[in-house]
Parts: structure tokens; sequence; C-alpha cells
């Protein structure tokens, strides 16, 4: 056969390779190259596109890719597990910058357009992003928090391609975009970060303008903004193009400095214009999927057409272990198996011997919720394999063709159990309804509905004879009411009283009684949302119902008594027979068969249930305590031998612990610390315990077990992977959550089918998991509303190698790295740790930092980088007063993962501090940071220890919300009632607890959800001045929602905010200040805060008109004369 020598020449590599063939094979990788040859179908979703005069580079798949400007010959520059982003073009054209996540952190990297290992410039473990070069291609400009004394807003950075430390900009408050002029003289920038990345036509408070800052002078302008996003920059010559949504969809527009006239450059109505770059001559941009080259003299606009093959990129199905993905547990009727809900699809994993089954096996699909029928033939759960969740009932083996069933209307639904007859499930929907499915007939039953969403608070258990069912449902007092629900009569009759909060309603076993919680002490925390629900400990006691009338208490008096010696004992009352013994002489006996027949004769036919007698009269009457003492209670069951399991969930810090209590022991005690999610085998006598994919085990309900004791592995759960049917499968969830979770039933108006269909296009060409959170969000964005979230996901796993922190700013001086400022902390507290204050070190500003572990660091070192992997590891520093190794003194410190608290605490003191003294001492001063747990913190730490102050300022600038802050409004609503006097002392107050002066506060574009409504309620309530800028606008709550199929989440505004007059508000819209301050560059240097000052100002003008009137004691009068 001849022999044909073939070169082919690598365009990446630039090098010649020959391959030796036989006539065959050339001829066949002939055709394999014709075809390659033959151009695959566009690509889209190619986003964040950059320009230079030969290349266009772009973001795809999570990596880099860099093309020819005709969009032809495609090659990715980047392949690592992390994510890459933000291409742009050095000025020459020969290096990318972008931002890398390797290591689990986004910092500044470089590349070259060939290629190549990328080039680290920035180490510091918060996120640093890239936003442009400057215009001599020497310096990186980045944007991070890490400076910033809220986590919440970013400063800008230049960093040089050496990567030393780098540089902060004289700018105090940065958003997401910022661009050099061409002459280096002038930065574009937005003030505020992007607030619409899942929310199109924002109009609250964080929409940006474009601010131009003189960088010598530090004169600043706006371009004409009107109450829309301005975004993204670009120069060319004295021209700013930028991105606008003023005409609702997103285009260019350019701003022509000398003439300051505004036009719009680009006009489309569907999609958005979503990323824009130049390379100052022209500008490149992302529209509909697709890249765009701009003319902007010509207003010429140019498809760059992209195709990419997808056989290069890793869309393969794949083995995965999906273990750690477990979501619901369930057990076999006897505890021999237990089935879990993994990653979409249902398992049984054996107690001790066999292997875990995979019973659906479906690609695409999501089957969640899985239920072991009674009997242990069948296993029930939800799948939306038909485009809708619908229930399955399958063959516990998998062995049989599944029977599949309609639930209802379209909608999310969840399963509870089955009945003991195993004719019967129980279940409920998103819509707050509890239901039964008749499996005979086949249909609904509906049982009862909540009275609150947006999610359901109902509890619901058949009883052992399948006849009735409990159920706890909220009342419109907001308290929960236990229920018995007859299935024969279809009649619902109340168990409690309504006067208590009852909840957790569960059978015993023999149904003779009904175990449920009740609480007296719910009162302030019945409002989940509210504030004041903080620090109220509720606490439940534990009662049962006696159902049948003629039945006496299981707490009846006991007493100990002597049996006479002429009273037969009752264990020899009846004394057993001796076992006849059938085997016949010679032959030997069979204890297999004798063991079998044990077993046989313990078994209780399928059939058998205990027979429930329910006596509604006078059942309140019955009710009795268990002996057990108030705690936070819940997640009960009862389990066979009169035993009923619960879970003690302790205090805010304490952990969990389920517990037993015996009945006819009349006691309880802790049977396995630390577990809080278990279930019970329908006989009653096993309990599957689970505190981790790792830890969890099947043990009997009675006597001592220890955790780990019956551990069941599921390590090895195992699923093969399609990627592309799962994204699909996740684009519809999300489309369905959505739909049926939106606080309004018609979306804000939008054709939410349309929305889907106009979208879809994109879907084959996701190619990574964050091009489907970014598909997602655009089609989020259609609903114009707040809180509307995706992340999270199957991403590919990057290790995170944390970088050590000590709490200080550097600066270079004398070749030197200096400490310019060391930050105080709270070193009693682990969140407050300042490595350099702690005892024994004390590094103070103006010393040198001349080695970390014995390795000399220089200026043209970068700091962060003798850090690396050093978080909670003792380290070295030596340290100088002069820069020199002469005279240096040696530290040990351990460097913290995160500084921030530091940064906050610093800001906060700072301020305090300046309100005191510019004040003398009249004015406290509260910082508020959100309305959750640590604004709770804030505001008792600090308002209570100012109560001998005349007035106070808020302070909720960077609010992060959280809960409604009502406990802060109640306690900032307090006026003077009475004074009391003693005989010896000052005399006080009531209340005492309360600054009764004028209270200013102070807001500013970031401060939103929680921090939307305190200023407005702070408003309503008539409480004082706000000052500052327009808050964020978002008051549409969210709460629970089912999770993607990989893990990933999705939100959707499920309760929003309205008026005690009926209107709508806040949402979208913001808070308006009363005087508005703005925070421009130049008035905010070296710590100057014109907002802060302003409301000092507004302070002491009010106490100066109001003063607040201390009335001395009176003289005492002669009353027992007179």
């Amino acid at each position: 056969m001849p022999v044909t020598l073939l070169f082919l020449y690598d365009i990446n590599n630039h090098a010649m390779r020959h391959l030796l063939l036989t006539a065959l094979g050339a001829s066949l990788l002939l055709r394999s190259v014709g075809l390659m040859a033959q151009s695959p179908s566009e690509t889209l979703l190619l986003r964040q596109p950059s320009l230079s005069s030969t290349h266009i580079a772009f973001s795809y798949g999570g990596d880099l890719w860099v093309a020819n400007r005709d969009g032809s010959n495609p090659r990715r520059l980047t392949v690592a597990p992390g994510t890459e982003s933000g291409p742009l073009f050095s000025p020459d054209g020969q290096t990318i910058a972008f931002t890398g996540t390797y290591d689990g952190n986004a910092d500044v990297y470089t590349i070259s357009i060939q290629g190549g290992t990328p080039k680290r410039l920035t180490w510091h473990p918060a996120a640093e992003i890239v936003k442009g070069w400057s215009p001599d291609g020497k310096k990186i400009l980045f944007a991070s928090n890490s400076a910033s004394s809220s986590q919440r807003y970013p400063k800008l950075f230049a960093v040089s391609l050496n990567g030393e430390l780098p540089e902060e900009l004289p700018v105090l408050m940065a958003g997401s975009w910022a661009s050099y002029s061409p002459d280096g003289q002038t930065l574009a920038y937005t003030t505020i970060g992007d607030a619409f990345n899942t929310w199109k036509r924002y109009r609250g408070g964080m929409t940006t303008p474009i601010r131009l800052l003189n960088l010598k002078t530090l004169d600043s302008d706006v371009l004409p903004h009107v109450n829309a996003s301005d975004v993204q920059p670009a120069w060319i010559g004295d021209k700013v193009y930028f991105l606008s949504d003023r005409d609702r969809i997103m285009n260019v527009y350019e701003y022509d400095r000398p003439t300051k006239k505004l036009r719009q450059v680009t006009k489309f109505t569907d999609y958005d214009v979503k990323s824009l770059s130049g390379n100052g001559k022209e500008l490149v941009y992302e529209y509909a999927g697709r890249l765009h080259i701009l003319e902007p003299g010509s207003g010429k606009t140019t498809p760059v057409p992209v195709s990419i093959s997808p056989e290069i990129l890793a869309l393969r199905p794949t083995w995965k272990n999906v273990s750690g993905s477990i979501r619901r547990i369930g057990l076999s009727p006897t505890g021999i198996r237990m089935v879990v809900e993994a990653r979409g699809d249902i398992y049984t994993v054996p107690a001790k011997k066999g292997d875990w089954r995979n019973l659906t096996q479906t690609d695409g699909v999501h089957d969640r919720n899985p239920i072991w029928s009674p009997k242990g033939d069948k296993i029930a759960y939800v799948s939306d394999a038909g485009g809708e969740y619908q229930l399955i009932i399958a063959d516990q083996k998998g062995e049989k063709p599944a029977e599949t069933i309609s639930l209802g209307d379209p909608t999310f639904y969840t399963l509870s159990e089955w009945s003991a007859d195993g004719k019967k499930i129980l279940y409920q929907d998103k819509k707050l309804n509890l239901w039964y499915m008749d499996l005979a007939t086949k249909k609904p039953v509906k049982v009862a509905m909540d009275t609150y969403g947006p999610n359901s608070s109902i509890d619901a258990h058949f009883s052992p004879d399948s006849k009735w069912i409990t159920y706890s449902k909220k009342e419109d007092n907001y308290l929960s009411t236990i229920y018995l629900y007859e299935l024969a009569t279809a009649k619902s009759t109340p168990v409690s009283d309504g006067k208590s909060d009852a909840n957790n309603p569960v059978f015993s076993r023999d149904g003779k009684y009904l175990f449920f919680t009740a609480s007296t002490n719910t009162g302030l925390a019945s409002g989940w949302l509210d504030m004041t629900a903080y620090d109220r400990r509720v606490t439940s006691s534990l009662y049962l119902a006696v159902l049948n009338a003629k039945d006496s208490s299981p707490f009846a008096p006991e007493s100990d008594e002597e049996k006479s010696t002429d009273e037969p004992k009752k264990d020899d009352a009846k004394k057993e027979e001796p076992k006849k013994d059938d085997t016949k002489k010679g032959e030997k006996k069979d204890e297999k068969k004798d063991e079998k027949k044990e077993d046989k004769k313990d078994e209780k036919p399928a059939d058998t249930a205990p027979k429930v007698v329910i006596d509604l009269d006078g059942i309140t009457q019955r009710i009795l305590a268990l002996p057990v003492p108030a705690a936070n209670i819940g997640n009960m069951e009862s389990a066979d031998g009169g035993k009923l399991f619960y879970v003690n969930y302790g205090g805010p810090d304490a952990r969990p612990s389920l517990n037993r209590f015996d009945l006819k022991e009349r006691k309880s005690e802790p049977f396995l610390p630390g577990v809080a999610v278990y279930t019970i085998s329908a006989d009653g006598k096993k309990l599957l315990y689970y505190a981790g994919s790792d830890n969890m085990g099947i043990v009997d309900v009675g006597g001592k077990v220890n955790m780990g004791d019956g551990k069941i592995n599921a390590s090895g759960l195992q699923a093969l992977i399609d990627p592309r049917a799962e994204w699909k499968q996740m684009m519809d969830e999300f489309w369905r959550i959505e739909r049926d979770y939106f606080y309004v039933p018609n979306l804000h108006g939008v054709d939410w089918a349309a929305v889907k269909q106009k979208y879809a296009r994109f879907l084959p060409h996701v190619s990574h998991r964050s091009d489907l959170n970014y598909l997602i969000g655009e089609m989020m964005g259609e609903m114009v509303i707040g809180h509307n979230y995706v992340s999270g996901g199957d991403f590919p796993e990057v290790k995170p190698i944390q970088v050590g922190l000590l709490g200080a700013d550097y600066e270079i001086a004398n070749g030197f790295y200096r400490f310019k400022k060391v930050f105080n902390g709270e070193n009693w507290n682990p969140n407050l740790r300042a490595p350099l204050t702690e005892p024994g070190v004390n590094v103070k500003a103006g010393e040198y930092l001349i080695a970390v572990n014995g390795k000399p660091i220089r200026s043209t070192d970068n700091i962060y980088r003798f850090f690396e992997n050093q978080v909670g590891k003792q380290i070295v520093l030596t340290v100088n007063g002069q820069p020199s190794e002469t005279g240096a003194r040696k530290v040990t410190v351990v460097p913290v993962a995160n500084e921030a608290g530091l940064r906050q605490m610093d800001w906060v003191e700072s301020n305090r501090r300046k309100v005191d003294a510019a004040t003398n001492g009249k004015v406290a001063y509260v910082y508020l940071p959100n309305t959750g747990a640590d604004g709770y913190e804030f505001f008792n730490r600090y308002y209570y220890s100012q109560l001998d102050k005349e007035a106070v300022i808020i302070d909720e600038r960077f609010n992060g919300g959280g809960m409604v802050a009502d406990y802060i409004i109640d306690m900032l609503n307090r006026p003077l009632l009475s004074y009391w006097a003693p005989r010896e002392g000052k005399p006080f107050t009531s209340p005492s607890a309360s600054i009764y002066g004028p209270k200013v506060m102070i807001v500013n574009e970031y401060a939103g959800s929680g921090g939307d409504a305190l200023p407005h309620f702070f408003r309503r309530r008539n409480l004082g001045t706000i000052i500052g800028k327009r808050t964020w606008g978002g008051l549409v709550g969210i709460s629970g929602y089912p999770p993607l199929i990989d893990g990933g989440s999705v939100t959707s505004p499920s309760f929003g905010i309205y008026s005690p007059d009926g209107k709508w508000e806040v949402e979208n819209v913001g808070v308006s200040p009363d005087i508005e301050v703005e925070m421009e560059p130049k008035a905010t240097q070296n710590g100057n805060d014109p907002q802060l000052n302003k409301a000092i100002e507004t302070v002491l003008e009010q106490l100066k008109q109001h003063p607040v009137k201390h009335q001395p004691i009176p003289k005492p009068d002669n009353r027992a004369r007179d």
C-alpha cells in the first residue's frame, strides 16, 4: 500500500508537523480535514468583547478567546477550571488584561495574544476586577473593595505590569466602570455599581451617572443624566461613548465634550446592548449574543460572526459523584434500605448489604421528594418529565413501568407521606394547599389551605388507620391551630383553642394519642419579617390529646404496692408451656427453618392497623402536658413502643438535639445530639438520621445510640450527567419558578411565555454553567424587579488558596514597605481580631516591614504575595522604625482571612468621634450596616450606650437590608412619659432607654431592601430629617424556592410592599432624602464626609430650635401637714 507524507501547520504553535500515513489513512484524514474546513454554524452568547487593530477578544464558556477582526480563526487563550472574564487589549494590542478566578479568588492577570501562561498582578483576597489600561500601556485599572469601609462599594486602583503595590485613585466611592481619556488626564467612571444585571429598566436610587474627573485638579462634572443607568464609558478623542437605558433598552450614546451635545448612536428595541469598549478609533459591543464593530464617524456597524466548533468544548456526558447533592431522605418500611433524592434522580441505598440503585436515571428531568410505601413495594416521587411536576408511583426496584398521576394544576408539589394502608398520599402545593391523592380514583382531594404566604406553614400526618389527617395551619391571628380532618366526612375540627401557637401534630403509633407542641410566648415573634422577633426566645411545651373519651390518661397516678403472699405474682400467672419438638426421631433439627418461623411469627400482617377512635366532643378537656421542660421544640415523629421523637433546637447558638420521650417511662432524654434531620420507618422500629451526606445512619428507635452507629455509606452515589440536558431542564425550571412564585400573577405585565421563546434561541450556545446563569439573569431582567437573583450551580472545582491579611494599609517609602495605618480591632472578638495590635506585637504606623518569614520584601514586590496560604498560620515579621535591617525586631503574628470588619469599625468609630467632637458631646452617632443580626447588634451596642446624649444621628449608608427594622423605628419613637425622683441620686425617666431630642438619618444609594424600609418608616413616623442620596428601591422580598437540579439557586420576589392607603410603594423608586448631598471627589479627600457634615449641621440647628429640657425634681410638698 502506498505511503503518503502529510504536513500539517499548527496555527497556534507555529510549528510544522508531519504524519506518516497509509493511503487509506490519508484518505480518511483528508476527508476529515475537509469536513472540519466546513464552517460550523455561528456561535452566540459571545460576551465582553475588546478590539485591537488586528484582533477581537471575548469571553465564552468561562474562557478567553481571540479571533481575527472578521471573526475568523477563533482560538482559546485560556483553559483552566476557574473562569476568566473581561478581556481588554493593551494599547499596542499585544497583551490582554483580564480577571481570573484561579485559586478561588478574582485577581488581575495578563496574557499575550499568542497565548501562554497568564501572569498574575494582584494577590489581595478581595475581588480585583479589571476595568481598563492606562494610555501608555504601563498600568492596568481595576476595581476592588479591598480598602473600602463597606464591602458594598469598590474603589479604583492602578497596578503596574510588574505587579507591585497597587496605587489607589482619588475616588472615594466608585461603581462598576472606569476608563482613562486618551491623554490620561481625565477619568470617566460610574459612581455607583450596576443595579440592573437582573433588573432591566431599573429606576431606583442606583441609576448611576458617569462622572468625568480631572485627575490633577479633582474637578469633576457629570454627563447629562436622567433617571436611568449610564455605564461603560469608552473614549474616542474628546467624545465619550457609553451605554444607557434612558429609552428603556440599553443602547450606545455619544457625548461630545467640547459641544456638550448628546446623541443616541444605536437604536435597538428588543435586546440590550450588553458590553461596550473601544480601541481609541472604533467601538465593539455585544448585542443579541453577537459581536459588532462600530465606526463612530460613519455610524457603520459590522457584525462579527464567530463560529466555535462544539467538539472543542467540554460538553460530553460525564459520570459524577452526587453524594454531596442529597436533599431528601426516606426509609423503607422496615429500615432495610433508605431512599434519597440526589441530582434529580431517585436512589435507594442498603443499610448493610448490597449496592445503591438508581431508580430513575433520567437526563434533563428533575425527580424530587421520594417516599416509600408502607408495604414496601412502591416508591412515590414527583417528576417534571412531562414538562410539569406530576406524581410518579414506581416499583421499588425499578423493574416495572412506573405510573404517572396528575396532582392538579401546573405548579410545584411536595409529597408528605403515604397513608398506612398504602391507598393515599398526602401532599402540598406551592399555593398553600394541603391535599391527599386517592390512588384508587386518581383524584386529588383538598384538605385545607394555609392563611399566610409566601410559604406554607402546614404540617400534616395520617392517622395509623388511614381514616384521619391531623394538620396545623396559621389563623388570622398569626398563631397556628391543630385540626383533625375526617376523610369520610371531609370535615375539619380544631383541637387547640387558637390562643396558643400549636404546631407539629402527630399521632401515636397505636392511635390513642395526638401529640403536638404549643407556645404561649410567641408574641412579637409571630411576625417573621420583623426585627422585633430578634432576641425573643420562643419556647413550646409538649402536649397530647387523648382521642378516645373512654381511655384513661397515660399519666394517671401510679403507686408501687407490695403483693400479699397468697396473691399470685403477675409473672407466674401464666407459665409458658414447653414447645413440642416435631422433629422425627433420627432427623436433624432445621435451625434455619425455626428461625424463619420465628421471624414470620413476629411480623405484623401488612393490612393490620390499630383501631383509631376519636371523640371530638370534649377533646380540649383531654389535652395533657408531657413532663418535658419548655424549649424550642419541633420536627416530631412517633415511633413504636410509645416513643415520641422531637428536635430541641436550643438557643440561637446551641446545637440541635434529637430527643426521645418514652410514654411508658414518662421521661425524655437526648437520643442523638447534633441531629435535626431524621425520619422513622413505617413499622416504627427504625430511625434514619442525617447530619450530612457523610454522616447518616439507621438505628433502632429503642436503646442507646451514638453518632456514627448504623452508618450508611452513600459516598459512592454516581450519575451520568449530560450538561446540555441539565441546562435545558434548569432553564425550564427557573421559568416555572418565576411563573408560580412571583408576588403578582401578571408578572408585572410581561408576556412570560414570549420571554422564554425570546431567550430560548441562546440555549444551544450555552457552554458553561456561568453562561446559563447569565441567560437566566437576562430573562429575570425582563420582569423589572429587585431581589431577583441567580447563583451557584455545578462549576468546575477550584481549590481556594487563602491570602492572609494583617489589618493595615501600606505605602512605599525609601524602597521599602511602610505601615501607613494599623487598624485597631477588638481582639477579644474573633471576628474583629487585629493581628498587629495583639499583646506583644504592637506594630505602629510609620514602621517599616523589612521581611516576612525571613524573606526580604522591597518596593518592587507585591506584599500580599508573601501572605499567600498563610491564614491562621504563624508568620514572623521583621519590623523596624528605619528603612534598614539593622536594629530591626521580629514579631510573630497570625494573619486573618478578612479585614473588612476592621475597616468598617475604624470608619464607624471615626464618625462617632467626629460627631462627638463637633457637637460637644451632645449628639450620638449610630451606624447600621444592615437590618439583620449585625444591624440589630450595632443598634443595641451604640444607641443604648449613648443614652446620655440629647440627639442622635442614625447612619444607614450602605445598609444591606435583612429584616424590617420595626424594632429600631419603635425604639427611636419613645417620647418622654415621666420622670422619677429618688431621695438620693439623679432623677430617672420612663422610658429610660430613649434619646428624646432631634433625630437625623443619613442614607445613600447603596442602602436597600430593609435599608429602604428603615428610612421609609422613619419618615412615616415623622421621626426626623433624612440626608444623603436616594436609596436603592427594592422592597419586594424573597423567601424559599426549590433548588435547581445541580444545586444552583434562583429567587422569585414573592411578597411586595404597599402602603396603608393601598398603593404600591418604594419598589423601583427608593426613598428620597429631605436634603440631598452629593459625595463629589474633591469634597471627599482626606476623610472629609459632606453627608455626615450636613447631618451634624442639621441636628445642631434642630437642637438650637428645640433644645432638650431636663426638669429638676420638684420642691417637696407638705401634704401631711396642709
